[in-house]
């Protein structure tokens, strides 16, 4: 897939090709170690509520074989813009300490890989996604959304790596006495509209005659 790319000043870089096709490179830096990190990054039920900023819901549909390959998980996701996705991620290969893979269906199609490296007292991860945006509202205005589906991105996986951060700290503080309280992560720009349940025992208003 050939296109245009680009680099921010932290590394993460976008490359784009196609009508609808994205390539995004992400790269954190994290104080821990590989299995700190990857402990949290497979508690995906707990991604809401340290990732809130992005991850409304999880639901997992399979685990798969007995070393997570072919696990099944339907993400409900959005970034700053006033949008959300809904897509389903499947296992790829089993977790290790060089990484892992997921593909994506759904609102979003595609491939995604973690790849991690021990750096010191730091967590050296790399996220590579490929991906095509096939929810229709972007499908169809894709020539007009891609700068800001872009940045869209940059800003999730900024707060990604700001919300991993503090999850780290506080999963080592769990069951100590901290003195410096660690701050709530960073939260969602907006939450979509929650459709309205009827009042239940209350009669319908009928009209006199």
């Amino acid at each position: 897939m050939r296109g245009r790319s680009s680099e921010n000043r932290r590394g993460a870089r976008v490359r784009t090709g196609g009508a609808r096709g994205y390539e995004f490179r992400s790269v954190w830096r994290v104080t821990g170690t590989v299995g700190e990190v990857i402990r949290v990054l497979v508690d995906v039920e707990a991604l809401p509520q340290w990732w809130p900023s992005v991850y409304l819901g999880v639901h997992v549909v399979s685990t798969g074989s007995p070393d997570g390959v072919g696990g099944v998980v339907e993400f409900h996701t959005k970034g700053w813009l006033p949008y959300t996705l809904k897509w389903r991620g499947t296992s790829l290969e089993p977790v290790s300490s060089d990484g892992f893979a997921l593909s994506a269906s759904g609102d979003l199609d595609g491939e995604g890989r973690w790849s991690f490296a021990q750096d010191g007292p730091e967590v050296e991860m790399v996220y590579d996604w490929r991906v095509d945006a096939t929810k229709p509202l972007l499908r169809r205005l894709g020539w007009l959304f891609r700068p800001a589906f872009e940045a869209n991105h940059r800003w999730a996986m900024a707060r990604g790596e700001e919300s991993l951060k503090l999850e780290l700290r506080r999963r080592r503080t769990v069951g100590r006495d901290a003195s410096d309280p660690i701050p709530a992560p960073p939260r969602a720009t907006f939450r979509p509209r929650r459709p309205r349940r009827p009042i239940r025992g209350r009669r319908p208003l009928r009209r006199p005659r």
